[in-house]
């Protein structure tokens, strides 16, 4: 979960130095914001604990992996079957996430590809789980801004 009390400058100024460097080491992020290297290690296990600095994982890109098609499914939802589904969509390798949203539909879930076909039969496995009332597939033909924080990060380094 992440830091209900938020991050104060000098943690966004770590977050920024890990941004522009992940592999960067504690000493050096410490000497590029100008503290101690055991106080920038104590805030950094501390950004990793509370779930402020996420994992590695999302640096990763499926199309490296082969999954060069990107689709967004947005699914009703039997609403007593909510964490039956969850689990079962957790199960789908090519489901990268899933947001439970508000509106006429209950999910919106993030999903990968190989080609057409492929994403066909991911939406028919989705659509099969028990609990799902009906979906819809949107194809991402181009992405326009990626996932990022660094704006957010500058403006809280400022504090």
């Amino acid at each position: 979960m992440p830091n209900q009390d938020g991050v104060d400058p000098i943690d966004a100024r770590i977050l920024l130095e890990l941004a522009r460097d992940p592999r960067a080491t504690t000493v050096a992020v410490a000497e590029r914001v100008g503290i101690a290297r055991n106080t920038a290690q104590a805030r950094i296990t501390r950004l990793e604990r509370d779930g402020t600095l996420d994992t590695f994982e999302r640096r990763v890109s499926p199309d490296a992996l082969g999954y060069s098609l990107t689709a967004f499914i947005t699914a009703r939802v039997t609403q007593r079957r909510l964490d039956e589904v969850g689990s079962a969509l957790a199960a789908v390798p090519e489901v990268l996430e899933v947001h439970g949203i508000s509106g006429s539909d209950d999910l919106l879930i993030h999903v990968v590809a190989a080609h057409a076909d492929d994403l066909y039969r991911i939406a028919g496995l989705i659509l099969a789980i028990p609990g799902i009332e009906r979906s819809s597939t949107a194809l991402v033909m181009r992405r326009l801004v990626g996932y990022r924080v660094t704006p957010l990060l500058r403006r809280a380094a400022e504090g």
